[in-house]
């Protein structure tokens, strides 16, 4: 997923680590083997490579992922894209070298649900040209399937993170919730941001760490499914919901909606939620809610 995990737990005495460890590393390879576009032979880099007019079969957790990933971007009207992988790979963030083509401002084509969707639904359908990019919800999945896997394995107490993207149940053991710093971006307003997380799973999307540069210009990561280029608004989003993945693909969509669109957003649907800007920091009601 090119991040790294970690993980705190209280587990049973009897629970060696070495099977705590071969549990996550099993949900792990499981995610890349489905969604991984750096992997050749994944499923979702066979489909976007696939010839127009071939069905592909798609795993139990890609087939959630996806539609999960549909979901929000119908109640987001489009800012989380699953099928921006082209426009992706044209900036520079997929398996492939930065496109002339982004650059120029072509844009390439647009796809929807309903263009992959096949007769069954662990099929889908590659109409050609179409690109799948999970790179935005697939990580906070690989979280929700870690700890479900932990507690099968009777652990009730815990703290999971991949790459930023983290879920907490129980307590720690001076009987407190698991901790977590808010990073503040560059030259931001943000202030120091700690919250105790436990029962939630918490989110964010930021412009100052995944980056690229060519010609004089710096861009982020987070593109504008619109117009397929780079947002700039917004410096981070976060995000607090009972599952990560959830809460993954909602930092991304609202740190393309923008300061004032996407508080309006999680107001609507009721996310605890925090946007930081250069100038100022936007909250949610939820989220000011939480913190009184």
């Amino acid at each position: 997923m090119g991040t790294g995990w970690s993980l705190q737990a209280l587990a049973p005495e009897a629970l060696e680590v070495g099977r705590i460890e071969a549990a996550l590393e099993r949900c792990f390879e499981s995610v890349i083997a489905q969604m991984s576009q750096w992997r050749e032979d994944s499923q979702i880099s066979r489909f976007n490579a696939g010839a127009a007019g071939s069905s592909h079969a798609i795993g139990p957790q890609f087939r959630q992922v996806l539609g999960c990933a549909f979901a929000i971007q119908r109640a987001s009207r489009g800012a989380f894209d699953p099928l921006l992988g082209a426009q992706s790979n044209a900036w520079g963030f997929g398996p492939q070298a930065i496109g002339d083509a982004a650059l120029s401002g072509e844009r390439a084509p647009r796809f929807d649900a309903s263009s992959i969707q096949g007769e069954a639904p662990d099929t889908i359908v590659q109409p050609g040209g179409a690109t799948l990019d999970l790179s935005g919800i697939a990580k906070g999945f690989a979280v929700d399937m870690g700890v479900a896997a932990l507690m099968r394995l009777g652990i009730e107490h815990l703290l999971l993170d991949i790459g930023g993207e983290s879920k907490a149940i129980g307590l720690r053991a001076d009987a407190l919730p698991w901790w977590i710093d808010l990073a503040a971006p560059p030259g931001s307003a943000a202030g120091p941001t700690r919250i105790g997380l436990t029962g939630w799973a918490l989110a964010t999307s930021g412009h100052w760490e995944r980056r690229r540069a060519r010609g004089g210009r710096s861009w982020s990561h987070t593109l504008d499914p619109v117009g397929g280029t780079p947002t700039n608004d917004a410096l981070s989003a976060s995000v607090l919901h009972p599952g990560c993945m959830q809460a993954d693909a909602l930092a991304t969509a609202l740190i393309v909606l923008g300061m004032d669109e996407g508080i309006a957003f999680a107001d609507r649907h009721s996310l605890p939620a925090r946007i930081v800007g250069p100038q100022r920091v936007a909250e949610s009601a939820a989220w000011r809610a939480w913190k009184q």
